[in-house]
């Protein structure tokens, strides 16, 4: 089966939801930031140390690897539309949900500190935002809208999960 991508801002929900979602349809959940750290020995900070470049090459060896496999809910980095490479690979073996959270929810209640490129602050949130919003949008197969409950968003991602992987 295909795998099931969330792409979208850092905070916006993707990790949260791709759980739930790989829980709800029995699929193993990657998260793509944590499987890199894993395969490249470092931290994504570490990475970034070196450089935003450095990080992003660790990115796409990432993505490489993972969109080979079949059946994962797959939760992205924020920046893995940045390279469209990225999002040709996903494409081949996977649907695109874009999870789109307003910035003002995302720098509302996101650590920032603890998010590299978010470290400058919440008004990084919105520069990103406004950065990223076209790519988003281009990538995504559908588009799902972060507003309300986690329960409502969920199965409003469940729904087109399902129907993308022609269940109904």
């Amino acid at each position: 089966m295909k795998n099931i991508i969330l792409i979208g801002m850092p905070g916006c929900g993707k990790s949260t939801l791709g759980r739930a979602l790989a829980g709800a349809l029995h699929r193993s959940f990657v998260d793509a930031d944590t499987y890199l750290e894993e395969k490249e020995g470092k931290s994504i900070p570490e990475l970034f140390a070196v450089s935003e470049d450095c990080f992003r090459d660790a990115e796409e060896r990432t993505i490489e690897a993972l969109a080979k496999r079949e059946s994962l809910v797959i939760a992205t980095g924020g920046g893995v539309v940045k390279r469209a490479v990225n999002i040709e690979r996903l494409k081949k073996t996977g649907t695109i949900y874009f999870i789109d959270r307003r910035p003002e929810d995302i720098a509302g209640d996101v650590g920032v500190s603890t998010r590299p490129l978010l470290a400058e602050g919440s008004a990084k949130v919105y520069t990103l935002y406004h950065e990223r919003i076209t790519l988003y949008r281009k990538a995504a197969d559908e588009i799902v809208v972060n507003e309300g409950s986690l329960e409502s968003v969920l199965e409003k991602l469940t729904k087109l999960a399902i129907r993308g992987q022609g269940i109904i």
